[in-house]
């Protein structure tokens, strides 16, 4: 599981400019007014080999100096209880400011690695406004430009060198159990059906903590099952902070994602799909994880047709595509409708993400895919693909096709020799990766 690195600092700073530089995307908005960054971004970042997510606190709306204040202490205070390392950013042409200060009051006081980040660093005229930022008491300030880059790899090195080492004894404990997380949008029933699972038989559970500080894996051993449940300390103890409920929401999924195999999304049935909903689809999909879709409140819908959820699977494949080979079931919570469907679907999905497809089946199935339709020719050179195989080890299924082009083969052509391999064999559920690689 990688670490998490929260960005925190007042509006305005170029939090979002510094986060899209570092996740080499476009994805936060960015513009000059302050707040507005509203949803809560989330990325990865690959330094040198070191994987770790980025989350962007950025996200109030100011209607006083009151309200602006409180909302940043919060911001703050779950960035420090839920981060593993802290980039606290600062306006290199403003200088340090009385919310700078408060700010940096509160990080000293926490027992988290802080990296100070002197932004808006575009030319060397403003490069001789960092040394104010020792007044904060965080140490040396990095200067840097979310703009053009400039820093930014410095400060990359540093990051890397301030995370802190992962417990790989406790993930190896864990390993040969399967992991299921229960994500979605606030109040979509995931406390419902955690208790729906567990119920009053507390005595068959036994918490393991995780691998980081506030992952907990829950053992769930009834009923012919055998699991972990991922969930996270945040969700059982009340919270020290007045919590933002979407912000927290979002960091739990963060982690919940990152520690487990399959992610079970709990959708509301009584409001169709969300904006959040996708949000953290896309988060499941960028960790690469299994997939179960839930439509809770399902007894609260007028509607039950097969063909009312026929229409309903429709609307979710079309908002999730293009991964749209995933199961989707309804259920209650409440009602424990078809919940023991949901953890016998989330094992077989999570057996989909071991399947091994022997070399010799492999090649002589999927030959016959690649004569009937070749790859199209790139400038009057055509492409051959002459042998694949399936990575062993690998934690999502992984299939490396060999041929004499590889920079030719473009993504639509891959994704049909996914489609080609899923029509063949059993992954729905779980990613696919398709390489191509010369020989």
């Amino acid at each position: 599981m990688s670490q998490l690195v929260a960005i925190v600092g007042r509006p305005n700073v170029g939090k979002s400019t510094l986060f899209n530089r570092l996740t080499q995307s476009r994805t936060a908005i960015v513009d000059e007014t302050a707040g507005t960054t509203r949803d809560r971004q989330y990325g990865k970042v690959d330094w040198n080999g070191k994987e770790f997510s980025i989350v962007d606190t950025g996200g109030w709306v100011v209607n006083s100096d009151d309200i602006f204040e409180s909302e940043i202490n919060k911001q703050v205070e779950l960035a420090i209880e839920q981060a593993d390392e802290i980039l606290f950013v600062v306006d290199s042409m403003n200088g340090v400011t009385d919310l700078d200060d408060h700010v940096a009051e509160i990080l000293r006081k926490s027992r988290k690695p802080v990296i100070l980040v002197a932004n808006k660093v575009d030319s060397n005229e403003w490069l001789y406004n960092t040394p104010e930022f020792y007044k904060l008491g965080l140490g040396d300030p990095y200067p840097v430009s979310g703009i053009n880059g400039y820093g930014t790899g410095d400060l990359l090195d540093e990051v890397v060198r301030e995370l802190p080492e992962k417990d790989e004894a406790e993930e190896e404990q864990l390993d040969d159990i399967p992991k299921f997380a229960i994500v979605g949008r606030p109040n979509a029933g995931k406390s419902s059906l955690i208790n729906a699972f567990i119920g009053e038989d507390r005595h068959i559970v036994t918490d393991i903590a995780g691998t980081t500080r506030d992952s907990i894996y829950t053992r769930y051993n009834k009923f012919g099952f055998d699991f972990y449940l991922v969930d996270t300390a945040g969700i059982r103890k009340k919270n020290k902070v007045n919590e933002d409920i979407e912000y927290y929401s979002v960091i739990r999924s963060i982690r919940a994602i990152e520690a487990s195999d399959v992610c079970i999304l709990m959708i509301d049935g009584t409001r169709g799909i969300e904006a959040q909903d996708v949000n953290i689809f896309s988060l499941i999909q960028r960790n690469r994880k299994g997939l179960v879709v839930v439509v809770n409140k399902w007894d609260l819908v007028e509607d039950k047709s097969t063909a009312a959820m026929k229409h309903y699977e429709e609307a979710i494949r079309n908002r999730f595509a293009p991964f749209t080979d995933f199961p989707i079931i309804f259920s209650s919570a409440l009602t424990k409708q078809r919940i023991f469907k949901i953890l016998e679907t989330a094992i077989d999905v999570y057996q989909n993400r071991r399947r091994v497809v022997p070399t010799s089946q492999l090649n002589t199935y999927m030959q016959e895919v690649i004569s009937a339709y070749p790859p199209p020719a790139n400038k009057g050179k055509y492409v051959k693909i002459k042998y694949v195989t399936m990575l062993k080890g690998a934690q999502v299924p992984t299939f490396i096709f060999f041929c004499n082009l590889p920079q030719w083969v473009k993504e639509p052509y891959r994704r049909y020799l996914e489609n080609k391999i899923r029509e063949k064999w059993d992954f729905c559920g779980t990613p696919v990766n398709v390489f191509m690689r010369e020989k």
